[in-house]
C-alpha cells in the first residue's frame, strides 16, 4: 500500500509543479494579500493598535489561516476533479485501495502547504515580521 500511495503521491506533486496557476493562487496572493493589507489598509490600523507595534505582527496570522484553507480548498477540487474524470473507478479494477488515492492527495496538500508557509514566513521576515516568542 505504501508503494501506490507514494507513486500516487509523486502523480499529483507533478500535477502541482505543472501547473503554475496553483502556486500562483496559493502563494503569490496570500503574499499579495499581506502586502495589500500591511502597506496600503496598515496605515489606518497602525494608530489604533498604539506606538512600538508592527502591523505584520498582527497581520500573518490570518494569512497564513488563508494559504492553508486555500491549501484545502484545491485538495478537495482535486479530488472532486478525479472523481469526476472516473479516476476512482478505474483504480476499482486495479488491486488499489482507495485509500491510497486520500492518503496521496492528503500528502501533497500536506507538502503544498508546506512550502507555502514557508514562502510566506520568508516575505513576512522581510516585511519587518519578528515573535516576541522564543524557539
Amino acid at each position: 500500500m505504501k508503494s501506490k500511495t507514494m507513486v500516487l503521491f509523486g502523480r499529483l506533486m507533478k500535477h502541482i509543479i505543472r501547473s503554475p496557476d496553483t502556486i500562483i493562487t496559493v502563494a503569490i496572493m496570500t503574499i499579495a494579500m499581506m502586502l495589500l493589507f500591511v502597506y496600503v489598509f496598515g496605515g489606518a490600523v497602525k494608530s489604533s493598535l498604539g506606538a512600538g507595534v508592527n502591523y505584520v505582527n498582527c497581520q500573518l496570522p490570518g494569512i497564513l489561516l488563508i494559504a492553508i484553507a486555500s491549501g484545502i480548498a484545491y485538495t478537495a477540487f482535486r479530488l472532486f476533479g478525479d472523481m469526476e474524470n472516473g479516476l476512482f473507478a478505474r483504480f476499482n479494477a486495479m488491486p488499489v485501495k482507495r485509500s491510497s488515492m486520500l492518503w496521496a492527495n492528503v500528502l501533497t496538500s500536506l507538502v503544498s502547504t508546506m512550502f507555502t508557509l514557508a514562502i510566506i514566513s520568508l516575505a513576512s521576515l522581510l516585511m519587518g515580521f519578528r515573535s516576541g516568542a522564543g524557539i
